[in-house]
């Protein structure tokens, strides 16, 4: 088995943090000494990081928020949910996970996000925003059900409260839990610059001459009555600033107190404010300002790289030079230039400009450039109207965030007839990223919509023909899947081809097996031909390109042909490529077997896809030895 990519030699821990094995560690430490434990841990994440590569800018942008939460509050009894939950290294060096922290999203290692099954200090597992208010609202929920006494705690980003989920759950807290505490970390940026009414709203609170007087006021207002009764720091301004500030607008109008805006790099100050909030029966917001990638130059001069990242140079944050274009940057580049030929061509993605590579667009074509924000089903939606009047939206969303759109896609999309082209970014193995952010199980949930399109190129000169015949077609919505990373890592022809709906490939011709390897697995389908063929087999090799519909000619014939079938694919085995194959054939009464080549039907672990794919029998080898039970 290939070893982790991560160093078998962890850096060095500070001499508070090494000596922090468990929650109960950091309340032992005297006041003065949280500061430097702070420092310590960003020391730690920078170095470790920069050999693993993880969401460095955001866990420095939590170091004193969480160092604090874990002074005041007692984890597991305590409950702690952090939406997204990449912001949660911090969290993991604190609940005796430091000396592993050099492991983090390298396989065995640690996750790159909270884990139930990894830690009873992780209370609810997430990679998706949004989840956080409704999650921890649950559990508060079921605390007082169960008449324990406990404190539930809410972290999540302002980008958050973008997402339908945060809003839906903001409108039930009152009337569900007396004893909630949401912390609003404010830093202007999810993964890319907020967009949309509330980040501009956040950004003015932040930018507005009273609020500097506001923060220090509440700030000053703190420090001057530590140990007594702290007041509602929003009510304690001037009446000028009632217009300005959050509460009278959102959060008392659901009927939650709000306290704030504070400093969320002073830890003092947080761990006074985090003692009174736990005294409180009611709901209350708590409202930090914070830096994304505070502590480390290279994370705040480029916020968006350093969200997520790969491995970096410590000294000045620099990674090493690109191979081959991704298939997302070949994406944005391919559907920007067809948007310049064609007024119609719009683009959409909710919150993820840089990772989808529809930035490029933004930058070229502003005026028909659309980020919705953290909002996948609002998207859809908006898609769909732009459709109803001859627009042509191109609506680029990760596989796994798509997921969110599912009712969208079927009720209004595909009822419809809409042409809304989805574009479905890291369609298979996310690998460092793990469950949360695998792209498995899109084929499952498109490929029995009626009247819906679905393909998956092999290589990048027939992604960018499918881009193309995607950008023309009119009669329904589309669906494209694409790996994180290249696809084949081949250069584009600039000769395009027509893509025919539902035409299959043909690539050799051959009387015993028939391998078909859908998008990236083509590769592996090529490697079985040829180890098959060292045996003295006949071996056809057939690119699908579509999913949906199927080439029932092309199967067919090698149904009836063929002794035996062999597909590959990057998706759970499940409901995927090879299920619809062994349906088609099954109808037309052919029985030949099919075997598949796929990932199992559970969710797979991180860890480099090389790795993985070994670990799941996702190998030629084993697609040989699959095949050989026939013969």
């Amino acid at each position: 088995m290939t070893t982790p990519s991560a160093s078998s030699e962890p850096p060095a821990l500070g001499p508070l943090l090494s000596g922090i094995h468990s929650p109960d560690d950091v309340k032992l430490l005297s006041d003065q000494q949280l500061p430097l434990l702070a420092e310590e841990v960003r020391h730690s994440l920078i170095t470790s990081l920069a050999k693993t590569g993880g969401h460095l800018g955001p866990n420095l942008g939590v170091v004193e928020l969480t160092i604090a939460l874990h002074r005041v509050f007692s984890t597991p009894k305590d409950k702690f949910v952090f939406d997204v939950a990449h912001q949660g290294y911090v969290h993991k060096m604190l609940t005796g996970r430091a000396d592993k922290i050099h492991t983090i999203r390298t396989y065995k290692g640690l996750n790159g996000f909270l884990l139930r099954t990894e830690s009873e200090h992780d209370s609810y597992g997430a990679g998706h925003a949004g989840t956080a208010l409704s999650a921890a609202l649950g559990m508060a929920a079921a605390r007082d059900l169960l008449n324990e006494d406990s404190h539930v705690v809410a972290v999540a980003g302002d980008a958050a409260f973008t997402c339908g989920p945060t809003l839906e759950a903001l409108n039930n807290i009152a009337e569900t839990s007396r004893r909630f505490i949401v912390v609003l970390n404010d830093n202007e940026w999810s993964i890319d610059k907020n967009v949309g009414a509330i980040a501009k709203y956040f950004n003015a609170l932040q930018t507005h001459s009273t609020y500097a007087a506001v923060r220090n006021t509440a700030a000053n207002f703190v420090e001057k009555i530590a140990g007594k009764a702290v007041r509602n720091l929003a009510h304690k301004v001037e009446e000028g600033a009632k217009n300005l500030l959050f509460p009278n607008v959102l959060f008392e109008k659901f009927g939650m107190r709000y306290y704030g805006p504070i400093d969320g790099h002073n830890v003092g100050l947080l761990v006074k404010t985090f003692e009174h909030l736990k005294t409180l029966n009611e709901p209350v917001v708590l409202h930090i300002i914070t830096e994304k990638g505070r502590g480390y130059e290279p994370a705040l001069a480029n916020p968006g790289k350093f969200h997520g990242l790969g491995s970096y140079n410590i000294e000045d944050g620099s990674t090493a030079a690109g191979g081959p274009p991704t298939a997302s940057e070949i994406f944005g580049r391919t559907v920007t230039d067809l948007a310049k030929n064609d007024p119609k061509i719009t683009a959409i993605t909710a919150a993820m400009p840089g990772g989808t590579r529809f930035d490029i667009f933004k930058n070229e074509i502003p005026e028909r450039y659309f980020d919705v924000g953290i909002a996948e089903e609002h998207a859809a939606l908006f898609a769909c109207g732009l459709a109803t009047r001859g627009v042509r939206p191109f609506l680029a969303i990760y596989s796994t965030f798509m997921q969110r759109a599912y009712d969208m896609i079927i009720h209004d999309m595909a009822l419809q007839k809409l042409p809304v082209r989805l574009c479905m970014d890291r369609g298979g193995l996310s690998g460092d990223d793990g469950p949360t952010h695998h792209g498995l199980f899109d084929i499952g949930y498109l490929r029995h919509v009626p009247d819906l399109i679905m393909m998956q190129p092999k290589d990048e000169t027939e992604f960018v023909d499918m881009l193309h015949f995607m950008a023309g077609y009119d009669d329904g919505p589309t669906a494209i899947r694409y790996p994180r990373g290249p696809i084949a890592g081949k250069a584009i022809s600039p000769q395009r081809s027509v893509i025919e709906i539902g035409k299959a490939e043909v690539i050799f011709d051959g009387a015993d097996i028939a391998l078909i390897g859908l998008g990236t697995m083509f590769e592996m389908a090529e490697r079985t031909k040829k180890l098959l063929e060292e045996k003295g087999y006949s071996v056809a090799l057939i690119n699908p390109r579509f999913i949906k519909p199927l080439d029932a000619n092309v199967l067919t014939q090698y149904g009836k042909k063929c002794r035996v079938i062999c597909t590959f694919e990057d998706h759970v085995i499940k409901h995927g490529f090879g299920a619809a194959v062994i349906e088609l054939l099954h109808d037309a009464g052919i029985h030949t077997p099919v075997e598949r080549i796929a990932w199992p039907d559970e969710f797979v672990e991180h860890g480099k896809p090389e790795i993985l794919r070994e670990l799941h029998h996702l190998t030629a080898e084993a697609a040989v030895e699959k095949v050989m039970k026939h013969f």
